[in-house]
Formats: structure tokens, C-alpha cells, sequence
């Protein structure tokens, strides 16, 4: 019997440029390991992120994965930020090794920190933070 993979859900901002090329970045490098992977664009989503426990702001500035169904369940496991990329990532043989090196208790907090700042500049030289 052939294993179905988990749907992952991952919540992007539509209005960014770079987080558009990021999907489509990953897609390319994915392949068939995509499948069960959807994207959810948040523009002018906020009631929708309410239900599932997100903070809209909160949307803007961390990537956010649903894992699991998230139309059958009213507050569904959501992780964010390298939590995310590392499930993404996890999926790729390619990107797995990645992964790991992501989670590595040195490199962690090191990447968040750096991605934090780069989320936050895009925002304010969007005019949106």
C-alpha cells in the first residue's frame, strides 16, 4: 500500500514579490515531493487566519505551515517561522540535509535572528510595517 503524504498548508504573503518567487523556487526544486503541498495567499485574509489562531500581523512577518486538513478543523497544528522551513524542507531529500543543519541548536537561533531582520526590512521598505 503506497504511504499518502501529509498536506501541508503553507500560509504566504501574495503581495511580496520575494515570498512569490520563494514558492515558486521551491516548487521547482520539489518536484513531485510538492504533492499534498498548498498555498494559502493571506492578502486580505485576516478572519480566515483568526479561526486557525493567527495573528494576521503575526502571518505577515513568519512563514506559517498547517499540517493536517485545516478545512475540517477549527484550530489546526500550525508551527512558523524555521519550524516551517524545516517541514518544507524535510519533505525534499535535497533540501533534507538542510534541514537539518537548520535545526542544529547553534544554527537556530543564529538563522531566526537573520531572517527576523530580513522580514522586517522588506516589510518597512514596503511601506507595510
Amino acid at each position: 500500500m503506497k504511504k499518502t503524504a501529509i498536506n501541508i498548508y503553507v500560509l504566504y504573503d501574495g503581495a511580496c514579490p520575494r515570498c512569490i518567487k520563494d514558492r515558486d523556487n521551491y516548487l521547482r526544486i520539489a518536484g513531485r515531493y510538492a504533492d499534498g503541498v498548498s498555498w494559502f495567499d493571506i492578502t486580505d485574509q485576516d478572519d480566515q487566519l483568526k479561526v486557525w489562531g493567527i495573528e494576521p500581523d503575526k502571518a505577515l512577518i513568519k512563514l506559517h505551515v498547517i499540517i493536517g486538513e485545516y478545512e475540517h478543523v477549527d484550530k489546526p497544528r500550525v508551527v512558523s517561522e524555521l519550524d516551517a522551513y524545516i517541514v518544507l524542507m524535510r519533505r525534499v531529500p535535497l533540501l533534507k540535509p538542510l534541514s537539518w543543519l537548520m535545526g542544529l541548536k547553534l544554527v537556530r537561533p543564529l538563522l531566526s535572528s537573520l531572517y527576523r531582520r530580513a522580514v522586517y526590512k522588506r516589510l518597512k521598505c514596503e511601506g507595510r510595517l
